[in-house]
């Protein structure tokens, strides 16, 4: 059962609050992160992208550039801008896109439940990256950006969630993206226990967006475990920051390809071989959208072609056999293409939907590509199914947006 609780949340001053939240760490580069904070000493990139405080091109691994971030999270609370609260809260975090908005709640998750697999993952891990974040989070003493879960509806916690937010929120505000922002502070004794006993029912908790930092924040708590000789496991260390949202709430969008070149073939040859297992049909000039499971955009020499898996190249019944991205993977771009490895070919490239069907068209009319192909968004039942049957998603298969915005609350490991 999911281990959670409220904590002693540190957070910016309602009026801070636009200048001080920031993107996530991985979603821009160092010269984006110096960009965006231009003239804004309060920025959260200087605790989480802190090479921006040092000359242009220094290195982000650079020991300078992890002390410099634990200087900057001490100055950030003495000088006020970030302040800790006195007690112990949950916090609802809801986030507004294209007029639908979805509620999270705020809490500690359990680093043992991580370790013994409640908490589920459905990505690889890469070591080097885990490393970068553990250090951050073992310096800092603190995780400084959440991580981003989904847990089963459960009607009691969307009660609260809907009681709660009734009230007029603690932040409120529409970041430059155009993205909404609101947050709610959870002081009601009781509805904090209750909270705590329901999430106590959940079997699972399911990582849906940020594996590297929930290992990083995971593998740090268990480092001070062991290392304490009289750890009890109620220590603050023991638990790490996490937003949780119903599964309903959640949408995933579609991670697309470009590939530079058609391995040899012209591109009459290409789509003949593409036929042998789907049926093709083009679409002409006009951005065709995939319409539903199965079902592929190809952009290829100025036209677009739906293209339908047949019966018999996929299995439904084996939850990462069903999944668009191993239909893809498999019969198009290993079969035909040559691409062995997502992680490593040069020849591929991913984009996220947020960018639009428009950026595909863009990239293969540059001449930078040669084709592109759309996919179906993966449903959370299909995230969640693989993750139950200890699978593990191909690379890029999900896009989740909005990103949870940094710096409206950290969780300090020392409590």
């Amino acid at each position: 059962m999911a281990k959670v609780k409220p904590f002693r949340g540190v957070r910016p001053p309602k009026e801070l609050v636009t200048q001080v939240a920031s993107r996530p760490y991985d979603v821009l580069n160092s010269e984006e992160a110096r960009k965006e904070s231009e003239g804004n000493e309060k920025s959260l990139y200087h605790i989480i992208k802190p090479e921006i405080d040092f000359e242009p091109g220094t290195d982000e691994h650079d020991p300078r550039v992890y002390d410099k971030a634990v200087e900057n999270f001490k100055a950030f609370q003495q000088k006020g801008w970030l302040v800790q609260d006195d007690k112990e809260h949950y916090y609802i975090y809801a986030q507004t896109m294209n007029g639908r908005t979805q509620y999270g709640i705020v809490l500690a998750a359990n680093v043992e439940d991580y370790m013994t697999g409640k908490i589920k993952k459905h990505e690889l891990t890469r070591r080097d990256k885990e490393e970068d974040r553990m250090k951050h989070v073992r310096i800092n003493n603190a995780n400084i950006e959440p991580v981003f879960f989904a847990f089963p509806d459960n009607k009691v916690l969307d009660e609260v969630i809907k009681t709660v937010t009734k009230e007029k929120p603690e932040y409120d505000f529409v970041a430059e993206d155009g993205f909404g922002h609101h947050f709610w502070v959870i002081s009601d004794e009781k509805m904090i226990k209750e909270i705590t006993e329901e999430f106590a029912k959940i079997p699972y908790l399911y990582i849906a967006d940020g594996h590297h930092r929930t290992a990083a924040a995971a593998l740090v708590g268990n480092e001070k475990a062991k290392a304490n000789p009289n750890h009890t496991g109620n220590e603050e260390y023991n638990y790490f920051l996490a937003v949780a949202f119903p599964a309903s709430h959640l949408k995933i969008i579609d991670y697309n390809r470009v590939v530079k070149d058609l391995n040899g073939l012209t591109p009459s040859q290409f789509l003949d071989k593409v036929r042998e297992h789907f049926d093709v049909e083009e679409k002409g000039t006009e951005i065709y959208a995939p319409a539903k499971l199965h079902n592929f955009s190809l952009y290829l020499d100025g036209k677009w072609y739906s293209l339908t898996a047949k019966a018999g190249t996929y299995n439904d019944n084996d939850p990462i056999g069903v999944l668009d991205v191993t239909i893809s993977s498999d019969l198009i771009l290993r079969d035909i293409l040559g691409i062995q490895d997502l992680r490593s070919d040069k020849r591929i490239d991913f984009v996220g939907g947020i960018r639009g069907l428009g950026e595909l068209k863009r990239r293969v009319d540059s001449g930078e590509m040669k084709m592109a192909l759309a996919l179906y968004p993966v449903s959370m039942k299909q995230l969640m199914d693989i993750a139950d049957s200890g699978n593990i998603m191909p690379p890029k298969t999900t896009w989740f947006e909005p990103k949870l915005r940094s710096g409206l609350v950290i969780h300090k490991l020392d409590d």
